[in-house]
């Protein structure tokens, strides 16, 4: 099957080709700086992740630009309130991101150009939309006229019809009903303060929607492959990028756009007022106060298991109990695998297997990410396995061959070879500990009802025993703990 994608623009899926053969050029909108990133973000930069190491897995050479919004109305309006320099919100915001992303493994970006360091770009856009008749000057702003772009609205289905002409709106973000012209510059207010760049047009700032326009086309050009973000980037943020990217170059600037549907919170979007914006922060601070461990690993895996177009309904109980069981099972393959001892070769059928998890894995992903087949296809791998050893064990060949396996599919998942152990709270890898000795001390004496115990209790609480001659490992959501088969008897 060749790659395809679902383009927004043209409503269906489409073979993906791009400008140059083997490599790719990828646009992704990133954050605005004024307060962290909320799990609704990180859905959409996880499918970005997904996005860019399936692309790598299967080939291609990726080069993506993520920007980082750091003025806007937003971040203009929390300095205020706060009566800070604008750095002092946006950099500890700009730590914390990357912070994140680095915690849940989303690789990085070839490029994170912030706003304020491209200004200059931004108005030399601007004069050639000037110059094209397709921005007009009202006292020191600089509108995009909407009307002089008849292509406006096919990435949305927005209707030029509803235009109410003349009608302009300053503000960086507004609802859909809000048609108007848009604002390029905005000139220096009041409420500005000591925020402002010099232009041709006075004082003032760009408008937000020149700026991903500007950054583009600054870091691959005019044209390019791909533009992604999240469904409530496409009107009025990515329709606008269109119109002024479009006019100002004659060419047309992103070929493919790809958009992820909104997470929802137990099935209620999320909002500030319902108290679900969470943060990864004030997710693990929630989860941990129900009494259980946060783990970063199951997060990702809850973010990536849920195809890119459907909205993902999180909600904490799921992802506490299927998202950990899930990663426990793809854990403990490779536990067996690893501590495989017998001599032999490969079966076929365990040769099978894996071909046939190969080949569905890979043929789900060239289907617009159908990342829930691709992970099926392990299940159906683990299960396959598990029933072969059960019969026989592994060979040291078999579990060689598996390792080699799961690190291929792992260049896309980024979670079946996580280990947080170093990240766990002392006092429970010492509590995990102890109650795997009691366990062993139970087998030495032969008190084989209180081991079975002791096992279902740890397993009711996520965690798996995998037991070997001389250590017992311990497989949970977080990592491993292995625990040597030794008891002091004084």
């Amino acid at each position: 099957m060749p790659l395809q994608f679902y383009d927004t623009r043209k409503r269906r899926k489409i073979p993906f080709k791009p400008l140059t053969a083997g490599r790719v050029k990828m646009y992704t909108c990133g954050p605005t700086v004024y307060k962290d990133a909320t799990i609704g973000n990180f859905r959409t930069y996880m499918f970005e992740d997904l996005l860019r190491r399936t692309l790598q897995f299967l080939g291609y050479e990726v080069t993506q630009v993520m920007n980082i919004t750091d003025v806007d109305d937003k971040t203009i309006r929390e300095a205020h309130s706060l009566e800070v320099p604008l750095s002092d919100i946006t950099e500890p915001v700009i730590k914390r991101f990357f912070r994140d992303i680095d915690s849940l493994k989303i690789e990085h970006a070839e490029y994170y150009p912030r706003a304020t360091d491209y200004i200059p770009e931004m108005i030399e856009l601007i004069k050639r939309l000037l110059d094209n008749g397709n921005a007009y000057i009202m006292d020191t702003n600089v509108y995009y006229s909407i009307a002089s772009f008849p292509e406006y609205g096919r990435l949305s289905g927005m209707k030029l019809d509803k235009l109410e002409r003349g009608v302009r709106i300053n503000a960086d973000e507004y609802e859909k009903e809000d048609f108007r012209d848009f604002a390029l510059w905005k000139g220096w207010t009041e409420e500005d303060g000591d925020i402002w760049w010099e232009s041709p047009w006075g004082r003032g700032r760009p408008g937000w929607h020149i700026e991903c326009s500007a950054l583009s086309m600054k870091f691959l050009g005019e044209e390019f492959d791909l533009h992604t973000g999240g469904v409530d980037n496409i009107f009025p943020h990515h329709e606008n990028e269109i119109a002024q990217s479009v006019a100002a170059t004659g060419k047309s600037f992103a070929r493919h756009w790809m958009h992820s549907a909104h997470l929802m919170v137990e099935g209620e979007k999320m909002s500030k007022s319902l108290g679900n914006d969470y943060t990864l922060k004030s997710l693990r601070e929630k989860v941990e106060g129900k009494g259980y461990y946060f783990s970063i690993a199951a997060f990702r895996l809850a973010l990536l298991s849920t195809h890119y177009r459907k909205p993902l309904d999180f909600s904490v109980e799921d992802f506490l109990v299927e998202n950990r069981l899930a990663l426990v099972r793809l854990w403990l393959l490779r536990n067996a695998a690893e501590l495989a001892i017998l001599d032999g070769g490969i079966r076929p059928e365990i040769e099978i297997a894996i071909e046939n998890a190969q080949t569905h894995f890979k043929s789900a992903l060239e289907d617009d990410l159908n990342i829930s087949a691709s992970l099926a296809s392990l299940f159906i791998l683990v299960t396959e396995v598990n029933r072969l050893k059960s019969v026989r064990g592994l060979t040291k060949s078999e579990g060689k061959r598996l390792l080699e396996q799961w690190r291929e599919f792992d260049k896309v998942l980024g979670v079946l070879f996580w280990d947080e152990e170093d990240e766990e709270d002392e006092e429970l890898q010492s509590k995990i500990e102890v109650k795997v000795r009691e366990r062993l001390r139970a087998r030495l004496e032969r008190r084989f009802d209180d081991a079975d115990r002791i096992r279902d209790e740890l397993k009711g609480n996520g965690y798996q025993l995998d037991d070997g001659k001389d250590e017992t490992v311990v497989i949970w959501s977080g990592g491993r703990k292995i625990v040597k088969n030794k008891i002091n008897n004084s």
